[in-house]
């Protein structure tokens, strides 16, 4: 019998991190139940996300779906400069996909008997030998193992960690998708097959072709992209988060709520510095959204049987197109250490924390220096394969 046959694991928050811890605790033998604040299903926005090896690793290895199906790829990395020539290329492949896409593909492959939507996790208490979680609808649910995957404004981390803070990083990210099929053809077939970056003074912006809820192929994808752009502290920033229901977004703006005196001044500014076309990529975007650049990581990942993942672990700046590869890496990790514990589900975790601290703190010390040389000293230089994408470290 397998040794978790008959225990019960409950993860607080169902995006890509949860869902993929679900699964992973699902095949070790738990009784599995998600939990999720939102209530409804999650769409990330629209956004894109790359797929690096941990995050890919569940479609390769243990779905019936292919990773084709949920991706597109790219063979090249390149720079391009004011006058969209290409000054620097490198053929080096990386999936992509859209959050959505991904999101659903996992969710498809959980099922929704056990995922629950609109549930609040509020606190927990532990002893030797169970967890009891509360939520906010009046819910307990006791658990052998409960996994915190709220992101990056947990609201469980503290009874883990109470001293961990959200650092601004000093800018924002403007992001967007644009259906390639409005692109010019000039400007589509440049970007097409690649990841590909446009660095300016204080500032840069990433492209890449992600599906669509059309398709995969190309012609049905959408051109996604992250453009950093510095924003002091303090009431400007306040009053740019500030949505147009006049509400304070904390970590993003959604699509259809930044103010549109921002999204303005932004089209233009991207028209003024951008090379031509990324400028067409913004600004054709019908529906762009903000998202805060915050740093944060815990000191610890373990109390007794409750254990910290992803975002609310670690909140990386994306340069490195971590976050996800993160969070999957720390399911991946910990469904490993709790094979190789028989049953023990405390030892686990005792051994799974340290290795995963150590990524976190390589990963957010590595992203903090590439956003330095991006937003501040102006170092970012096309072609340095220290900047490349990669969890645990450049290109890997």
């Amino acid at each position: 019998m397998n040794a978790y046959s008959g225990s019960r694991a409950v993860v607080i928050g169902g995006s890509i991190g949860g869902l993929t811890a679900a699964l992973l605790l699902r095949d070790l033998g738990f009784e599995v139940d998600v939990y999720e604040r939102t209530p409804s299903d999650l769409d990330g926005r629209g956004g894109g996300i790359v797929l690096q090896p941990d995050t890919l690793r569940w479609f390769r290895e243990r779905s019936s779906q292919r990773p084709e199906d949920v991706s597109t790829t790219t063979n090249w990395v390149q720079y391009i400069d004011s006058d969209n020539h290409i000054i620097d290329r490198e053929a080096r492949s990386w999936s992509h996909t859209s959050w959505g896409t991904f999101y659903r593909a996992l969710l498809a492959d959980f099922g929704r008997e056990h995922y629950h939507l609109g549930e609040f996790a509020c606190g927990f208490d532990q002893d030797e030998g169970s967890v009891t979680v509360r939520f906010v609808s009046g819910r307990r649910e006791q658990a052998s193992l409960v996994v915190i995957a709220d992101g990056v404004t947990s609201g469980n981390r503290a009874r883990i960690d109470p001293d961990v803070t959200l650092d601004y990083s000093g800018y924002i990210g403007w992001r967007g998708t644009v259906d390639e099929a409005n692109l010019t053809a000039e400007t589509a077939a440049l970007l097409n097959d690649a990841v590909t970056y446009n660095v300016v003074p204080h500032s840069q912006i990433t492209m890449y072709p992600i599906p669509s809820e059309r398709g995969v192929a190309k012609g049905q994808r959408l051109m996604n992209y992250v453009w950093y752009r510095n924003v002091a502290a303090g009431p400007d920033l306040d009053e740019m988060l500030t949505n147009k229901q006049g509400f304070l977004g904390k970590v993003s703006v959604h699509p259809n709520q930044v103010q549109d005196r921002y999204v303005d001044e932004m089209r233009e500014t991207a028209t003024r510095i951008l090379a031509p076309a990324a400028a067409e990529v913004v600004t054709a975007t019908e529906a762009p959204f903000i998202q805060v650049v915050w740093d944060s990581r815990a000191s610890k990942m373990v109390s007794g049987r409750v254990a910290l993942i992803g975002d609310a672990a670690c909140g990386a700046r994306p340069h490195a197109a971590a976050g996800t590869a993160k969070a999957a890496a720390d399911a991946w990790a910990l469904s490993e250490a709790l094979t190789a514990s028989a049953g023990n589900v405390a030892e686990a975790l005792e051994k799974w924390e340290p290795g995963q601290l150590e990524l976190s703190s390589n990963l957010l010390a590595r992203v903090k220096a590439m956003g330095e040389r991006s937003q501040f000293t102006n170092t970012w230089t096309p072609g340095d394969a220290d900047l490349r994408f990669g969890l645990y470290g450049p290109g890997r």
